[in-house]
């Protein structure tokens, strides 16, 4: 096998992983509270090179020192940082003003319910008066699914008091974690725990008539998806020029 061949191969299935990513960041540069991703490449583990069966040495093998095998995908990471608040009005759209997650009650298909995290503040009111998502999943309070007077007038202050006609109603379940790391996506907008998750009590404030953007920069994820594209070119380019020296040498240099 011709190193180079690997090697430029190996950066093209890097490349084309950070396309992937940045082309859902783009994706979901409108969806609220949406959490941008990125990601990490690592070179491979160096291996040990011999020279074998070379007669010109009085030994058969003879080692010629170490060589990279190219690069390889690493980990993806989401980027937790704060997005823009923009006003809307809607007495059920909530925002957080700090890093934390509102606590959702999520049903799966097979009707098992389980609880979820999301910054999607975008909330509404079914039928029955529940404090729903709007895929239909429940929004938690400190007593658990929020129910509501659907022709009250309904305040939240900054720390997630809920009121009906100036009455207090419940309190919306907030959290944050201490390390981030241990959570990971569920679906589109929402997140769950993996082992090791450790909650802590939410710091920040909740504004009443906003929704929290996506923290994706349009511009600067344009900017990174040409430079992938300049990248995985010279990669193309490499492994044309390695076909063409092939070629040269097989059917030029084989018939000397």
């Amino acid at each position: 096998m011709v190193k180079g061949l690997y090697s430029a191969y190996t950066g093209m299935i890097n490349q084309q992983n950070r396309m992937d990513v940045m082309t859902n960041n783009l994706a979901n540069s409108a969806t609220t509270g949406y959490k941008k991703e990125g990601t990490t490449a690592q070179a491979f583990d160096e291996v040990l090179a011999v020279k074998i069966n070379d007669a010109s040495e009085n030994f058969i093998d003879k080692r010629i020192g170490s060589m990279s095998m190219g690069v390889k995908i690493g980990e993806n990471y989401t980027d937790y940082s704060q997005g823009s608040l923009k006003v809307t009005d809607n007495t059920f759209d909530l925002a957080l003003t700090e890093e934390g997650f509102f606590e959702i009650a999520f049903t799966n298909k097979q009707g098992e319910e389980s609880t979820k995290y999301t910054r999607d503040g975008s909330f509404t009111l079914n039928k029955e008066g529940y404090l729903v998502t709007k895929d239909g999943d429940y929004v938690l309070g400190t007593n658990g699914r929020i129910q509501l007077d659907t022709t009250a007038e309904i305040k939240v202050d900054d720390l997630g008091n809920i009121y009906q006609d100036g009455v207090y109603a419940d309190t919306l379940a907030l959290t944050k974690f201490e390390d981030n790391d241990y959570l990971e996506k569920y679906g589109e907008n929402l997140y769950q725990t993996v082992d090791g998750a450790v909650e802590a009590a939410y710091e920040g404030n909740v504004k009443q008539g906003y929704l929290e953007a996506s923290n994706v920069s349009v511009v600067q994820e344009m900017v990174d998806l040409i430079n992938i594209t300049r990248a995985y070119e010279s990669t193309q380019k490499v492994i044309q020029t390695i076909d063409g020296t092939l070629e040269k040498t097989v059917n030029n240099v084989g018939r000397v």
